[in-house]
């Protein structure tokens, strides 16, 4: 409970949900279907026949899913899938939650209705105020709004008292304004949903190529001979990345999938824009599945370099590209030692892997001239998510895979314009160059001291260090670890304010006083004082495109993000500020002239974004120039990690329903894995469930163990499923309550939401959670 005795967790589920078989392939008549029901549902027929067919078009707007780019060439009619109908369904729905809904509701009242449920009430129509001591949200003015924000940051003591997050649906324009807002009021206290994913990615690639970003292509894929497919469900997570590993297969390329759980995305897919795949089996995806045990992919990626290694050794030049190594790397005398000192029992035993598949997939390798690897949070939210990610570079970096076509490292984000959110300088701890650009453009010297990341955030709130939280976006309470404490940090502020779309958990768990400011939404026409605007975004391939809303805006009260930034810069700093606030608000070209002037890679930023296709940015380790410390690409050895269990304990991993998006859900049902109408469940063995006298279906609760103490999520469905002893499963958000706050990842603090140890018992009653 907090202050206003309301729920930071989502209430326990009324009833068991239906387990029956897991769907046979991704896609089909089923996603059609899905996407129907949906998108006519909130929208009905006409809206969303027309807003669909203006997803991802060079005319329209940018999905506000995922961040998989856009074919250059060829886009289709309906160029979206089945979750981003979903997004776009959720942001244009009729629904609407006015004034008269929190004259209603109380947010103790609210707080104890299901996430999809507050999701489901539609879009927020007007600025709201939470006043200290009261029940009910108020409508409020946009100047009122924006002058008790502005209030409550100039009386604080230090800049660094001030948190602002940023959520990876914020557009390039809206972002750079709200960094350099940031940095004029003198903070870099710019955590964003970075920190709690990919920052493993972006740290490992650093040192190991000088750049934290993929360096592929989507023509990428129609050359590659292999593609490693680690830690990620793209099925679920990122489906229209399915037809390119679809065409992958179809035309010889080998696929490698490495992941804890057999995902049928993985395995078989159904386009559903082929009328011949909508029958019959669908299409096979995999050419060899590892089932890994949860973080078990430095074990199995070290026995994969042994074997290649070894042939090396029997047969020069067989396995290794000695060209590239010689002339582009450093360190690979230490990984070879590593490799060799690695004894074959422990890879296979903390993998979970057999040698023989170990073996088949370093033959595919081996035999791969053009080998791309992709991954997502699978590899990333581990206590050594930064050796996971090292040593899938390591792996490529063996035979070359970097700087040739076909061939490369590819993190598949998550959020939509995540990347260009750190392109734009959203991040707390910015290069020296930034900020020297930044100085000489603006007239004032931005803060030199690193800020505080999402971990470091809510420490500082809980511990009275920080005291105003404003969101760009997102939901934090839902998106971060440690429920429990996150709700208290929150707690302590004096002020917390939310910009979104949408009503969600973070709105109803807040400071003393609170805001809800909306904000028009990608779908949505931008009309400035100059006129129509558009803005812009980069995908996980580092191409830059725009994005242009049609709809009209879901109430006049809505400000666009980048007029709310502008405002609150205004309204904050005043006379003393040396930027155009007023000027940049009213025409986004100009914003884009001030990115060209301090963002490189952004040359005619103007000009070159209103090709539909967009441009991709300049990417050095694509180009084989690693800006690392040694000026080389570094082969980085790591040992084996140890994670030591207790009897009884076993490992947990967060993963997302089929029906959700982060920390959006969408619906109850994750057809994919078989489970219908509800959210409260645990994936295990039938070995392991066996063991502790559980059978499927059975009520359980589930503890956590950390230096601090125990965690406990209590009333989830055990079942039974395909997933390797010793682990287990459940969904985010209703599991972060298990996920400590110290428990974070080695030199990049993401948190380790997929290495958890956790026990299992019998729940003692169907109390509510708090």
């Amino acid at each position: 409970m907090t202050a206003r005795d309301v729920r930071a967790e989502p209430p326990v589920e009324p009833e068991p949900p239906r387990i029956g078989e897991c769907s046979e392939a991704a896609g089909g008549l089923a996603a059609v279907g899905a996407t129907l029901q949906h998108a006519i549902g909130e929208m009905g027929v006409s809206r969303a026949v027309r807003t669909l067919l203006r997803v991802n078009q060079g005319e329209g707007f940018d999905c506000p899913g995922c961040a998989w780019p856009e074919p250059e060439q060829g886009r289709s009619l309906a160029e979206f899938c089945e979750n981003g109908a979903k997004a776009v369904a959720e942001e244009a729905t009729l629904r609407r939650v006015t004034p008269d809904f929190f004259r209603e509701h109380s947010v103790a009242e609210l707080s104890r209705q299901p996430d999809l449920w507050l999701g489901k009430q539609g879009r927020l129509t007007h600025p709201m105020l939470l006043d200290e001591g009261a029940t009910h949200y108020r409508p409020v003015s946009w100047d009122e709004a924006l002058a008790i924000v502005a209030s409550a940051l100039r009386a604080l003591r230090s800049p660094d008292e001030a948190i602002f997050y940023t959520s990876g649906r914020t557009s390039n324009e809206a972002a750079f304004l709200y960094q350099l807002f940031a940095r004029e009021l003198g903070t870099n206290n710019l955590p964003d949903c970075s920190n709690m994913c990919h920052e493993s990615s972006g740290v490992g690639l650093r040192e190991a190529i000088g750049v934290g970003k993929g360096t592929v292509s989507l023509h990428d894929f129609e050359l590659a001979d292999a593609i490693f497919v680690v830690g990620q469900n793209p099925g679920t997570n990122h489906p229209r990345m399915l037809t390119a590993l679809r065409e992958a297969r179809r035309r010889g390329c080998e696929i490698v999938t490495v992941n804890p759980l057999p995902e049928v995305g993985n395995e078989r897919f159904r386009h559903p824009q082929h009328p011949g795949d909508l029958v019959g089996p669908g299409v096979p995806l995999s050419s060899l599945f590892l089932q890994v045990r949860i973080n078990g992919d430095v074990a199995l990626f070290t026995g994969i370099i042994k074997e290649m290694l070894e042939e090396e050794e029997r047969r020069p030049g067989a396995a290794l590209d000695r060209a590239f190594i010689a002339e582009h790397t450093r360190g690979l005398e230490a990984l070879a030692a590593a490799a060799r000192e690695a004894p074959w029992d422990d890879i296979v035993e903390q993998s979970g892997v057999p040698r023989d598949r170990i073996r088949a997939a370093a033959e595919i390798a081996m035999r791969s001239e053009r080998t791309i690897a992709c991954w997502a949070m699978g590899l990333t939210q581990h206590q050594n998510g930064v050796a996971n990610v090292q040593q899938l570079m390591n792996f490529l970096l063996l035979r070359g895979n970097i700087g040739r076509p076909g061939a490369g490292p590819c993190p598949v984000r998550g959020h939509s314009n995540v990347q260009g959110d750190r392109t734009m300088g959203i991040w707390e701890r910015p290069p020296a160059e930034l900020l020297d650009r930044i100085e000489a453009n603006f007239g004032f010297s931005p803060p030199r001291h690193h800020g505080l990341d999402t971990v470091a955030a809510i420490a500082a709130m809980a511990e009275g260090r920080a005291r105003v939280f404003f969101a760009l976006g997102g939901n934090f309470l839902s998106a971060t670890p440690d429920t429990a404490l996150t709700a208290r940090a929150l707690a302590r502020c004096d002020l917390t304010a939310h910009v979104s779309t949408k009503l969600n958990r973070a709105h109803l768990v807040t400071g003393k006083r609170a805001l809800i400011l909306p904000c028009l939404g990608r779908t949505e026409r931008d009309v400035q004082a100059s006129g129509p605007q558009f803005v812009t975004v980069e995908n996980s391939m580092g191409v830059v495109s725009s994005s242009r809303g049609s709809l009209p805006p879901a109430s006049e009260m809505l400000r666009s993000e980048v007029a709310i930034v502008a405002g609150l810069a205004r309204a904050t700093l005043g006379a003393r500020s040396r930027v155009p606030w007023e000027e940049l608000a009213a025409d986004y070209d100009r914003v884009r002239d001030l990115i060209e002037r301090t963002i490189p890679g952004f040359d005619d930023f103007n000009a070159r974004v209103k090709d539909p296709r967009g441009f991709a940015l300049p990417n050095a380790a694509a180009r084989r120039e690693f800006r690392t410390e040694t000026g080389k690409a570094n082969f980085i050895a790591h040992p084996l990690p140890r994670r030591e269990l207790e009897p009884g304990e076993l490992l947990m991993m967060t993963i997302r329903s089929h029906d959700q998006y982060n920390t959006t859900i969408y619906g109850l049902d994750d057809r994919y894995r078989g489970v219908r109408g509800g959210r409260r469940v645990v994936f295990m063995s039938a070995e392991d469930a066996a063991e502790r006298g559980l059978a499927q279906g059975d009520l359980v609760d589930i503890t956590s163990r950390f230096s601090d103490g125990e965690r406990v999520a209590r009333a989830f469905r055990v079942v039974l499923y395909a997933i390797p002893r010793g682990n287990v499963a459940t969904y985010f958000p209703e599991a972060n309550v298990l996920v400590p706050l110290g428990s974070v990842a080695d030199k990049s603090r993401t948190p380790a939401s997929k290495s958890i140890i956790v026990r299992i018992r019998p729940s003692a009653d169907r109390g509510e959670s708090t």
